[in-house]
């Protein structure tokens, strides 16, 4: 088995935030598996072992049945037994109260009560949860936390310098004509700039081409402009961070996705670069050629 290979074993009442913490997980870098059938784990162990480069590892662990629970027991006396594995539980709980209200906005029936009332099932859960809660190495009560703050908690607890994620800016122009990109957190629209596309020698071009590039960041509107919006950015991204987002897609849009939005993507990318991990991407760059070389 790997050396000092970190598993955290994910557990605790059903609709308490057991995917809020495997997403922090992830985020910190664990390998992680979200209700793997326990039959599977003794090859898991095996298939770790022969990798060698994993060293964090979280499962969730989500327990339906009376059977279930006995294996998961056998599971997590096995697991602390194997050489190398420093393994930890953690257990997250909520009150009955808070778990009936998140049932009832998600309109979804508890897993031990599919037939009958939600109440039921939140006490048969927590009855078969009680050895397991014993045994965790923390508990968090999640009945007043926002995702962001238990996602905090989580990574407080796990993290290490080496596992905090980076913050992480992905830069993407496109083109209205082709419809926003659905995963924008912020969108800008340089239409207002003048374009291009109107200018025979550059219609062909596309911003990433330096006189395109020229072209738009040498009209009297762009730089006012871009100064403006580069500060604007800088001043909120620390605001973000502190909401627990760890990554933030900004979209620059012009007509066709081809010039001004590209140019500024490219430019506004490599600022952002220089305190943020930064990825630039155009998402309709090529379109317009494609459609020529088809007709």
């Amino acid at each position: 088995m790997n050396e000092s290979l970190k598993l955290v074993v994910v557990t605790g009442m059903s609709g308490a935030g057991k995917t809020v913490a495997m997403q922090s997980f992830e985020d910190m870098g664990f390998f992680c598996v979200d209700n793997m059938p326990l039959a599977l784990l003794p090859k898991f162990w095996e298939l770790i072992k022969e990798n060698g480069n994993i060293t964090k590892v979280a499962l969730a662990v989500d327990l339906r049945s009376d059977a279930f629970y006995e294996q998961v027991i056998t599971m997590l006396t096995d697991a602390q037994a194997l050489s190398g594995i420093n393994r930890d539980i953690l257990f997250l709980d909520a009150t009955n109260e808070e778990l009936i209200a998140r049932y009832k906005e998600t309109r979804r029936a508890h897993p031990l009560a599919m037939d009958g009332r939600v109440a039921d099932g939140i006490r048969k859960e927590r009855e078969l949860l009680a050895p397991i809660k014993s045994e965790a190495q923390l508990v968090i009560d999640t009945s007043n936390l926002t995702p962001r703050e238990l996602r905090s908690k989580i990574f407080n607890q796990f993290s290490t310098n080496k596992t905090v994620p980076k913050f992480h800016i992905e830069v993407v122009s496109f083109g209205y004509k082709y419809g926003l990109p659905i995963d924008a957190d912020i969108t800008m629209d340089v239409r207002f700039l003048p374009n291009p596309y109107y200018v025979p020698e550059l219609k062909n071009q596309v911003g990433t081409d330096q006189p395109v590039y020229d072209y738009v960041m040498n009209q009297p509107a762009t730089e006012k402009f871009y100064q403006a919006y580069l500060k604007l950015l800088m001043d909120i991204m620390p605001g973000y961070q502190q909401e627990g987002k760890s990554n933030l897609t900004i979209a620059i849009g012009c007509t066709g996705g081809q010039h001004r939005s590209v140019a500024i993507a490219e430019r506004l990318g490599n600022d952002l670069a220089k305190h943020y991990v930064t990825h630039i991407s155009h998402r309709d760059v090529n379109k317009r050629k494609e459609t020529v070389n088809r007709s």
